[in-house]
């Protein structure tokens, strides 16, 4: 309960992700805006929260950028900066020491109509994106909304569409293992991180209502225990095997992934730990829109497979309803969950409940 407990401590607001656009229309104008977003929330299962009725936290300012380089030429780009204790990032992972962050930062350079070459801080395309990043994530855990620091080429060919990608790391720096959404999830500053990541996603646009899409990732892990060197004596590998459908105001959403982490020598010893790390996921997200309004339920299930590991399989739910009320949302959300996914990759079991409501708007 206490690693769930961490795990939760720097959270739990709203923000809604987007798959960035690959036509040119869709970026052909440069903007620059702002948004502010904060939320209120109540634990049933802490007494001094429950005692003072809940509590607004999670405050934060965003700053976006996105648009061509030119007015009509091939370059692209995309940032946005978090300022804030809601900004989703942990001071003494990330690469500014404070409560502010580039969630992303990329210069792109398109040819056609169909490609584009990303460089810089972007989205991994590893399967689907939930309706509200949290509560919604809960047990993707680490393979939500992953940014990472590398190069990333789309390309679209009648119904197929598909991304190739090589991440040096997963955020800014030489140590960060910050992922901001990721919400801890890659090892820590003084553990390991992610690098040197290939990944490769396909979708297969099988007709107006259904889609089936395959991710795929395989990297390191650098040491960062101490060891002078910082040696890449660790590896990851996922797969995501996915659905969309859309059928009229009817949304879905599910997803099958394995995961498979071998931790680096240094930390598993010191740390006590077992060198390979697996377990499998499931994710479902069902949604309907009427209006402004918008009814989902999100669903995600953790099933360990770690060697020696004695926890069960474990599950967490979001019913939440979102109001689009001109210039932001309003979200209302409870969060159900008996375990979580720690900063490993390990399955353990632990009681949360939670209500949110969040407020956000944009300039």
């Amino acid at each position: 309960m206490q690693c769930l407990q961490k795990r939760l401590a720097y959270p739990l607001a709203f923000f809604s992700l987007m798959a960035e656009p690959l036509s040119a229309s869709a970026e052909a104008e440069s903007t620059l805006s702002a948004g502010v977003w904060g939320n209120y929330k109540y634990l049933p299962g802490d007494k001094s929260n429950t005692n003072s009725g809940g509590e607004f936290t999670d405050e934060a300012l965003i700053i976006y950028a996105d648009g061509d380089a030119q007015d009509e030429g091939d370059w692209l780009y995309s940032a946005e900066m978090r300022i804030g204790p809601g900004s989703f990032t942990d001071p003494d992972n990330n690469s500014s020491g404070s409560e502010f962050a580039l969630h992303k930062a990329w210069v792109g350079w398109r040819w056609g109509e169909n490609s584009i070459l990303r460089v810089g801080k972007s989205q991994i395309p590893f399967g689907w994106k939930t309706s509200n990043f949290w509560p919604g994530d809960m047990l993707l855990a680490g393979y939500g909304d992953q940014m990472d620091v590398g190069l990333k080429l789309s390309h679209e060919h009648q119904q197929f569409h598909y991304d190739f990608a090589f991440y040096l790391a997963d955020d800014w720096g030489g140590s960060s293992t910050d992922t901001l959404d990721d919400n801890g999830h890659w090892g820590s500053s003084t553990t390991y991180r992610k690098v040197q990541t290939w990944v490769a996603n396909g979708l297969w646009q099988a007709n107006e209502q259904h889609a089936i899409g395959l991710s795929l990732q395989s990297g390191q892990l650098q040491d960062l225990t101490g060891t002078p060197d910082k040696p890449t004596s660790g590896a990851h590998q996922a797969f995501a095997l996915y659905y969309l459908g859309e059928i009229d105001n009817l949304f879905l959403k599910a997803s099958y992934i394995q995961q498979s982490r071998d931790l680096p020598k240094a930390h598993w010893q010191s740390a006590l730990l077992p060198e390979t790390i697996k377990n499998n996921r499931l994710a479902a997200e069902i949604g309907y829109h009427w209006g402004p309004w918008t009814f989902y339920l999100d669903a995600t299930a953790a099933q360990p497979k770690t060697k020696g590991s004695r926890a069960d399989t474990v599950t967490a739910y979001v019913p939440g309803v979102k109001y689009d009320y001109g210039p932001g949302w309003i979200y209302v959300e409870y969060l159900q969950q008996n375990g979580f996914v720690d900063r490993n990759g390990q399955v353990g079991e632990g009681d949360f409940d939670a209500l949110y409501i969040t407020l956000d708007f944009y300039l």
